[in-house]
């Protein structure tokens, strides 16, 4: 992170550019959001032949910006998903995974899902707050929250703004279940909530691991922790005693695909208790940024892994029904399934379920924890 601005930084409309791998970024341009009304196209007018000479574009610096929230618990219905709510701290992530299916939100921003979406980070810096009015709320019913579903709740602006370990404290404080999921060690930090949490059976973590290979990893997922790293911190989670899954997610034909049961087993080793498997999802501009992705770092395989997609999503790039999002369908999509079920059953991992493990019979509105506090302290006097 290089930058923390309190206002809104200027509307930028900025074409694609050349297709060319960035440094430390995953998508290799900034097209253009659904929603912006100027279009524009490029144009070679033979100054910048020089430029496209080069095997890699210049680095581009991360803002992050502060920003109010005026809600921060989503709700859903997905009769595909294990949870009812999510909290996400942060809009934008700066591990800049190619593939993620929250990049298409920047859009409604008015700015690109792909550059953008990894260097213009937006922290909701009132969400702790927030978090306390509506878990306040007369008329609230607890339910397991799911903590980075969308952006990660660990990308690196964390570090500085805490906005997590907040939330958390929250959580913690009013014995409220909660499950995270993320791809950086910087969890480790808050192992002593999690870990006091979790012998409550009011916290899961699940470590997403899309591949061993680190030099696919440094484009696939550029500013998330090592393959090796995230290993390590499901190792060090589960001594702490907090129960912890591996996401594979996503699984991508020909690029990570081959190394599902090495995850699978490698995870088990580490102390996982539970794995789970997601096919990639190619929703609105994740579909032609991926592509883009796809022939600057393996224009040899691009064709074909892109029809092995189409395959298991009835012939498009992406099929929304909640049936089949996750895991597609078709002979290859079978395939999957069954190398998964074989390989979670070899080394003895269970599959999804972790959600149902939580308890949310002692949750306790912030009011009475603060009575509760106060007591304590009279109490000690």
């Amino acid at each position: 992170m290089s930058g923390i601005q309190t206002k809104r930084p200027p509307q930028v409309i900025q074409f694609h550019g050349p297709n060319v791998a960035r440094k430390g970024r995953g998508a290799t341009n900034n097209m253009q959001g659904r929603y912006e009304t100027d279009q524009r196209e490029d144009f070679d007018d033979g100054w910048n032949a020089a430029e496209d000479e080069l095997s890699e574009a210049p680095a581009l610096r991360t803002v992050v910006t502060e920003e109010q929230a005026k809600s921060i618990l989503s709700r859903n219905a997905s009769p595909d998903l294990p949870f009812s709510v999510s909290l996400n701290p942060y809009r934008g992530c700066e591990h800049g995974c190619i593939y993620c299916f929250a990049r298409p939100t920047h859009s409604y921003l008015g700015l690109s899902p792909g550059l953008d979406f990894e260097s213009r980070i937006f922290a909701k810096v009132n969400a702790p707050q927030i978090l306390v009015r509506e878990l306040a709320r007369p008329s609230y019913v607890p339910s397991s929250i799911a903590i980075g579903v969308a952006t990660d709740a660990y990308q690196p602006c964390e570090r500085e703004l805490g906005l997590t370990r907040r939330i958390l404290q929250v959580l913690h404080d009013c014995e409220h279940p909660l499950a995270m999921i993320t791809k950086s060690s910087l969890i480790e930090r808050d192992i002593d909530l999690l870990a006091a949490m979790a012998a409550k059976k009011q916290a899961v973590a699940a470590v997403t691991i899309t591949t061993l290979d680190p030099a696919i990893a440094r484009t696939l997922e550029p500013r998330a922790a090592a393959p090796a790293r995230r290993l390590r911190t499901i190792r060090t989670l589960a001594d702490a005693g907090i129960p912890v899954s591996v996401s594979i997610a996503p699984l991508i034909p020909f690029i990570n695909e081959p190394d599902l049961e090495r995850i699978i087993e490698a995870a088990a080793d580490a102390g996982a208790v539970r794995a789970n498997y997601i096919v990639l999802r190619l929703p609105w501009e994740v579909s032609p940024l991926f592509q883009q992705w796809l022939n600057a770092h393996f224009p040899d395989r691009a064709k074909r892994v892109m029809n092995h997609i189409r395959e298991m999503r009835g012939g498009a790039d992406y099929n929304a029904d909640f049936a089949t999002r996750m895991r597609g369908e078709g002979i290859w999509a079978d395939l999957l399934r069954q190398r998964y079920e074989k390989a979670v059953a070899r080394f003895g991992l269970l599959q999804r379920g972790s959600f149902s493990t939580l308890d949310a019979s002692q949750f306790k509105p912030p009011q009475i924890c603060v009575e509760q506090k106060s007591k304590l302290q009279m109490d000690l006097f």
